[in-house]
């Protein structure tokens, strides 16, 4: 299959890579759905064992994609012959449902953080078994959609860090619980492909069962359950289910002011380059 959003590299560790740099990997309806493709021809292929998760260029992911010009065509051609009902649960398929099936995909999968992991990057991150971030990347969690940040780093931290609406660092997201290891930006690649091969060499039998019996630890506890109910709230607003087009929404706000701060940041960064070279 042809991919435009993203690019997947089929082995025994799979390879499935965000594919918009110039927009810091954005989430586009296209890239959620050819992600979700990608998963089910990993699940589906006997020789993958495991699946690495990552983003080309400067990011991991800046969240969604609200407003450029190809994500605006895109969802209006997927919604315009669509009544309501039906539009929500496109909807909620791309933003809960597709995230519930990654989180269980029957292959060990991990994702490899760098640079800015914010809103629809946390949740993506989130649906995969195992993060490995580098020193330099900044995290926020998303409150709405694939709700998982309580069960990420706790019921009061998720609040405090919810409500101040701020980036946390790798190592703070680490010390919470939500990452994993953290690496030199240099060594995050190498290691991560390191401990993925080393997944692989335990057997898909053996990592089937570990993460069948993980999972099933956390829905006997209400995980799945608390992540549709919070999905469908949100679904369920008056804005939705074009909630994104609607101006001036304090979810929209939110969504533009910390991609902007990215931005920003990423800007300056390219011109302290300039500036050395």
């Amino acid at each position: 299959m042809e991919y435009k959003a993203i690019r997947y590299e089929p082995g025994p560790v799979a390879r499935v890579i965000l594919n918009r740099p110039k927009k810091l990997n954005a989430q586009s309806w296209t890239m959620l759905l050819e992600m979700d493709q990608a998963f089910n021809a990993a699940a589906n292929d006997p020789q993958v064992g495991a699946i690495v998760l990552s983003g080309d260029g400067r990011a991991f992911s800046a969240g969604h994609d609200l407003d450029s010009e190809e994500q605006i065509i895109d969802r209006r051609q997927r919604t315009e012959a669509l009544d309501s009902f039906n539009a929500s649960a496109l909807t909620r398929d791309i933003y809960v449902d597709m995230h519930l099936r990654w989180r269980d995909l029957p292959k060990p999968t991990i994702a490899m953080v760098h640079g800015y992991c914010i809103f629809g990057g946390w949740m993506i991150a989130s649906a995969m078994d195992i993060i490995f971030a580098s020193e330099d990347a900044l995290l926020t969690p998303t409150y709405g959609d694939y709700f998982t940040t309580s069960w990420d780093v706790g019921a009061r931290k998720a609040k405090e860090i919810l409500y101040e609406n701020r980036f946390m660092t790798a190592q703070e997201a680490m010390t919470w619980g939500f990452v994993n290891r953290v690496y030199p930006a240099a060594d995050l690649e190498k290691e991560t492909l390191a401990y993925a091969a080393r997944v692989v060499e335990t057997g898909q039998f053996y990592n089937r069962t570990v993460k069948f019996a993980v999972n099933q630890t956390l829905d006997m506890m209400g995980f799945s359950t608390s992540v549709r109910a919070v999905g469908e709230y949100f679904i369920r607003q008056p804005a939705a289910p074009s909630r994104a087009e609607a101006s001036g929404t304090p979810q929209e706000g939110r969504f533009r002011n910390l991609t902007a701060r990215a931005m920003q940041h990423l800007e300056e960064d390219r011109k302290k380059a300039q500036d050395k070279g």
